[in-house]
């Protein structure tokens, strides 16, 4: 295994070496061998890590490669070294390049991508771990792919059914923000000495347009501050789970995601099961998977499974399923293929929310640009209000 051992020496200042070495105090020994004052060790694969983040690393496309060679015959490290050749990034040619090395010096592939948990995460490297008692590598790398895929398909179908609306809020934004802030306060200074007396609403749009008038970079401050302020709130975590919390509390919005929830989290378990691992355990693994609301709930339904009750049972007590899923768990546990059970439960609620996105969507898209087109068209009314009544006193 590489080491990175910060060291001093008389004549050299501080310097990096790079050793080879079992562990951080045989790394240390060797630099002390050489001379070395040692500063300070740490294994070469924390520093490789940072190189690439989760999602900026292609997990999937790396596994779906590395399936077709082992599929075509080749072994793992034959595998890993042709993936490394040609790939063209040198960031995660280092990553290949370590984990072969590791494999070389004989360490099982599991423990080589734990050493990156910034790229590998640890539902990946249990499954990889689960395969490797099996001899069943190609199978686990294909349930990965496989799940990822479908996680990413239902990820894809709710951001493409709200990119319309959104970018439809966005545009009307605009055109209100222009008419707001540029239209209205030139307005404003027409009618400013007319004398003439205006309706409410109008006379009320028109204070708007004045106050922007005199006091437009003192707004435009504070509008930016606010912004500002609720972009920074919402970086926050406990902020974005306080307000995840309330939209929970919503009727409709709140089962929806209690279904988006399950669905994703039945579909790790069965990944999981499938791939050998203990229901107990893989219960744990997946609670960061949940809102943290129903962690709770897992966490008592894994401690009744351990205590004996069925997983119908304690996933019914804790509300971690719903009628027709837990039927389907009975038939599981009837036919004790828990594994592929979880995912038609799985496939079940995404349907479920596929049809409900469509069905919303379908609904909030018109109601959307009634109500935009209704805002826009009374601020315009508003606008030229006094001009209808000036003219009508004229006739």
């Amino acid at each position: 295994m590489q080491f990175e051992v910060k060291a001093l020496r008389s004549g050299e200042g501080v310097c990096v070496l790079s050793v080879s070495a079992l562990n951080e105090g045989e790394a240390a020994s060797v630099a002390k061998s050489q001379g070395y004052a040692v500063l300070s060790v740490k294994a070469a694969g924390v520093a490789l890590s940072r190189l690439k983040s989760r999602k900026s690393f292609p997990l999937v496309l790396f596994s779906q490669e590395l399936l077709s060679l082992l599929n075509a015959g080749l072994s793992l490290i034959e595998a890993l070294e042709a993936l490394t050749d040609k790939e063209r990034n040198p960031e995660s040619k280092k990553v290949f390049d370590a984990i072969i090395s590791r494999l070389y010096e004989g360490q099982a592939f599991s423990a080589s991508l734990q050493e990156f948990p910034a790229i590998f995460p640890p539902l990946y490297i249990a499954t990889i771990r689960a395969s490797e008692k099996t001899g069943g590598l190609s199978e686990a790398l294909g349930r990965f792919v496989s799940y990822q895929l479908q996680l990413d398909f239902v990820k894809k179908k709710i951001v493409s059914a709200s990119i319309y609306p959104v970018v439809l809020l966005a545009v009307g934004g605009l055109v209100m923000l222009f008419l707001l802030g540029y239209v209205v306060p030139k307005f404003a200074l027409v009618y400013e000495g007319t004398k003439t007396t205006l309706p409410w609403m109008s006379q009320q749009l028109l204070n708007w347009g004045m106050l922007l008038q005199n006091h437009g970079e003192l707004l435009l401050v504070g509008i930016v501050g606010a912004v500002s302020a609720a972009v920074y709130a919402l970086s926050r975590p406990s902020v974005r789970e306080a307000l995840l919390l309330k939209l929970w509390h919503i009727p409709a919005v709140g089962e929806r995601m209690h279904v988006y929830q399950l669905a994703r989290f039945y579909r790790t378990l069965a990944m999981l099961l499938k791939g050998g691992i203990p229901v107990v355990t893989a219960l744990d693994m997946v609670s960061g998977l949940l809102q943290p609301a129903l962690r709770g709930q897992l966490k008592l339904a894994s401690t009744s499974i351990r205590e004996g009750r069925t997983i119908s049972q304690a996933m019914e007590a804790y509300e971690l399923t719903t009628p027709v899923a837990l039927r389907m768990l009975r038939v599981g546990e009837r036919t004790g293929d828990m594994g592929e059970m979880m995912e038609r439960i799985a496939a079940f609620y995404d349907e479920e929310m596929a049809r409900w996105v469509e069905w919303f969507t379908k609904m909030f898209e018109p109601l959307l640009m009634a109500l935009i087109g209704a805002v826009i068209g009374g601020i315009v009314i508003l606008m030229y209000m006094p001009i209808f009544d000036l003219a009508g006193s004229v006739q």
